[in-house]
């Protein structure tokens, strides 16, 4: 490349970043640089609440100071999964005489204070679910009426992440309504994480959601289906996220991050291909990392996935750009690549239709956006081992599984001025 090729692309890229960086201007807490990592109750525990008959996977405190010392004695934490999140169904079906949210007494019988302060000692941080409606989806109280006292309510049992959902409400409040939990949050003076589900029932509705204001009021937010425990689910959600980027991906970055939910690795519905698929798509698209899965009983090569350093590397980069899907290629393979810093590039490769056999694929580096450094250096991102050195005029040549597998890896220039590592390093 010619030096002057290279300054017009490298304006060009400066020119991009910076307007991209001033159109958004997101809640201003200070939280969730990076996109969050943590853990669920909802995908895995849904709403068990009969304890007599579940006694190890009812939504109680039992099973959050379990799961919570798991996420710590199974190395999660020392990854980045530091919050713990009880979704819907923790609540008490009434308000307290004082008009204050309570937990269900049976199943929460030390209050939610003292689970937090637990939650606090182990090192983890403390996250709750509630409504912006009149109910919760499940049925309990929502905060619609009681803003204020229930965001002092938080604040008051130290909760770090708040979850609202938008059932039984009217959607469209959600323009007025959602910025005014922020509001009632800040008031408090306590640095809480905002995860919105604004944009995912607007969009549903075929209402055009604005996500400026979103991005404004939100720390991250849902914006399409809720994920279920198949490669089907997985795969609808992929797609529309990729249908959708161009619309998406100017509100996304640190501090404000699309969500396109949890993810369900180490639970019943996934192949271990369409797991490895999931981890590297979601660390892609740089989309929150929020687990949903009995601790207590996942699989070694789940929690693999879910631990492996190189793939949160790419998740948690801190230019925290939106990955893409850039190519679909014969044999409905796609693409997706996520710029990284020190000019590295990450792409994912999915096979996700069944086939019966791998297949041999063919990608020149150009047709991958790679054309900046006359070299390059690949690297399998699974497992960090190097795949060559190519020319930006060559053609990548791989192996790709079918029935919803990938093929994951990243590039570097290979020119010694420029190299930043001979392997991705945390």
């Amino acid at each position: 490349m010619k030096w002057t090729e290279y300054v017009v692309e490298y304006f060009i890229i400066s020119i991009y970043l910076c307007s991209y960086y001033k159109q958004v201007n997101s809640l201003d807490n200070g939280l969730l640089r990076q996109p969050p990592m943590g853990w669920l109750t909802w995908q895995r525990f849904r709403c068990v609440t009969d304890c007599d008959t579940y006694p190890d996977t009812c939504i109680s405190e039992k099973l959050i100071r379990t799961q919570a010392q798991l996420l710590v004695q199974g190395g999660y934490l020392a990854a980045g999964y530091e919050y713990i999140i009880i979704d819907d169904c923790w609540l008490n079906m009434t308000r307290s005489v004082d008009g204050l949210l309570q937990p269900d007494n049976k199943r929460f019988p030390s209050g939610i204070r003292a689970l937090s302060d637990y939650v606090h000692s182990l090192g983890l941080k403390f996250g709750i679910y509630e409504d912006y409606g009149t109910e919760t989806c499940a049925g309990y109280p929502g905060i619609l009426g009681h803003l204020s006292v229930d965001a002092e309510t938080f604040a008051s049992w130290k909760v770090d992440y708040l979850k609202l959902d938008g059932c039984n409400a009217d959607i469209k409040d959600f323009d007025t309504g959602y910025p005014a939990m922020e509001d009632a949050l800040n008031a408090t003076g306590v640095p809480i994480a905002y995860s919105c589900s604004w944009p995912a029932y607007q969009e549903f509705d075929k209402m055009k959601p604005n996500y400026s204001a979103i991005a404004h009021s939100c720390n991250l937010w849902r914006n399409w289906a809720d994920i279920d425990d198949s490669w089907e689910s997985v795969y609808s959600i992929v797609q529309w996220f990729g249908d959708n980027q161009d619309r998406l991906s100017p509100f996304h970055g640190p501090g404000h991050w699309n969500d396109p939910d949890m993810l369900v690795i180490g639970n019943y519905g996934l192949s271990p291909g369409q797991s490895r698929a999931q981890m590297a798509l979601w660390s892609i698209m740089a989309a929150p990392l929020i687990l949903s899965v009995d601790l207590r009983t996942i699989n070694d090569w789940a929690r693999d996935i879910l631990l492996n350093k190189n793939l949160i590397a790419i998740n948690q980069d801190p230019l925290g750009a939106m990955g893409r899907r850039i190519l679909k290629l014969d044999g409905n393979v796609e693409v997706w690549s996520k710029p990284l810093q020190d000019d590295r590039t990450a792409f994912v490769a999915l096979f996700p239709q069944p086939y019966g056999t791998p297949i041999r694929m063919s990608i020149k580096l150009s047709d991958l956006g790679l054309g900046r450094y006359q070299d390059y250096d690949l690297f399998e991102l699974f497992h960090g081992d190097f795949l060559g050195k190519y020319h930006y005029t060559d053609a990548y040549n791989f192996t790709i599984n079918p029935s919803g597998d990938v093929h994951a890896f990243y590039a570097e220039s290979a020119e010694p001025k420029t190299k930043f590592h001979k392997k991705l390093r945390l």
